[in-house]
């Protein structure tokens, strides 16, 4: 899948052109253990099965990853989730944002099935993540909702609570510190405000709160009919 980013640097934005081939879902990626359990319950309440272990790799369709802005699911039960997304091209790691988007009532059924039933939407932009990995642990994810008009927070939280994408990473590859060529992965969440619930409209960031720059990708949902 080729997707183009607009590279922000401190010598200005340049333009990436990429392949994704590998695309990866990091689900349980938590540092936090009590956290996990939260959201492990979170989802337990939806009726969805704990994990078989953590943090746990999902393979997704590359060509699931899209940059639109106007998405389609079928039926009413689906929602995205910010993670940052980390990615590998020309031999360098770059991070930008993503939605795990996912179908939850099936999820109920199987995760890697209800994960793989919806798109991700990408960023368009993104950063080095060397320029910004000796403080990874200040930057901080959140997403909004539109709900009866309104727009309402629905996820915040600082990446101190999950994961690094070192750390992932390692855990994927067995040891190594570096994704293959062409490959992309998202790294975690963090709970939703008031529940996990579906919404047609999603907004979210990644924010640098020492050089006060933000990451944001906002995307639209139409829902078809689930037909029998």
């Amino acid at each position: 899948m080729q997707i183009s980013f607009q590279i922000e640097t401190e010598q200005g934005p340049r333009q990436l052109d990429t392949d994704i081939n590998t695309l990866i879902v990091a689900g349980w990626a938590g540092r936090d253990h009590a956290a996990i359990e939260h959201h492990i319950e979170e989802l337990a309440a939806l009726g969805i099965s704990r994990p078989s272990a953590v943090p746990l790799y999902y393979r997704i369709a590359s060509n699931q990853l899209t940059q639109a802005q106007q998405v389609q699911v079928v039926g009413p039960d689906s929602s995205g989730e910010v993670e940052t997304f980390v990615f590998a091209a020309d031999g360098e790691l770059y991070v930008s944002i993503a939605s795990d988007h996912t179908d939850r009532k099936l999820e109920a059924h199987s995760v890697a099935l209800s994960k793989q039933a919806c798109v991700k939407p990408v960023a368009t932009s993104a950063w080095r993540l060397a320029d910004v990995a000796d403080y990874w642990d200040e930057l901080v994810i959140r997403s909004y909702i539109e709900e009866n008009g309104e727009e309402l927070l629905y996820q915040e939280g600082p990446l101190a609570s999950l994961r690094t994408p070192q750390d992932l990473i390692a855990g994927y590859t067995g040891g190594a510190a570096m994704l293959p060529a062409g490959s992309g992965m998202t790294c975690g969440t963090v709970g939703a405000i008031g529940g996990i619930r579906p919404a047609q409209s999603f907004t979210m960031e990644l924010f640098d709160p020492r050089r006060q720059r933000t990451l944001r990708h906002h995307y639209q949902v139409e829902v078809l009919p689930a037909v029998a």
